[in-house]
């Protein structure tokens, strides 16, 4: 079995869209042309995102995230961490952590994006001290 999808609620799928663009520089996928669902390119794991209407019409009813009480996050790996920091932050992200170097010598940081979803933005866990 592989993960194929992992996909967030939002109320705006199109604008999610073009900040994971520009942010992160994730290349979209697919979109419905009710532009209620969308999917980006990430790699071997599509990130995906579905509007709260269409998931109010399969009978559920999601909550909306809560920056300051996270359940889960978005972790994307790169090797410039601060510079992606910093692209995200002109995209229109909220800073949560400035990037800082972990005792087991991979570089993690935080953003916010507008929906309120926890965005980890690290280096590889391998990186050397």
């Amino acid at each position: 079995m592989q993960l194929g999808y992992i996909i967030h609620y939002v109320e705006n799928v199109a604008a999610t869209l073009d900040f994971y663009e520009a942010a992160f520089g994730c290349a979209r996928r697919f979109v419905t042309p009710e532009s209620d669902y969308g999917e980006l390119e990430t790699g071997a794991t599509v990130l995906a995102f579905a509007s709260f209407a269409l998931i109010r019409q399969g009978g559920k009813d999601p909550a909306r995230p809560d920056p300051a009480r996270p359940s889960g996050e978005i972790a994307f790996v790169t090797d410039s961490v601060q510079t992606a920091y910093e692209q995200a932050l002109a995209a229109g992200a909220r800073a949560v952590a400035e990037p800082k170097r972990m005792p087991w010598g991979q570089v993690v940081s935080h953003v916010s994006d507008p929906n309120g979803f926890l965005v980890e933005i690290c280096g590889p866990v391998d990186a050397q001290p």
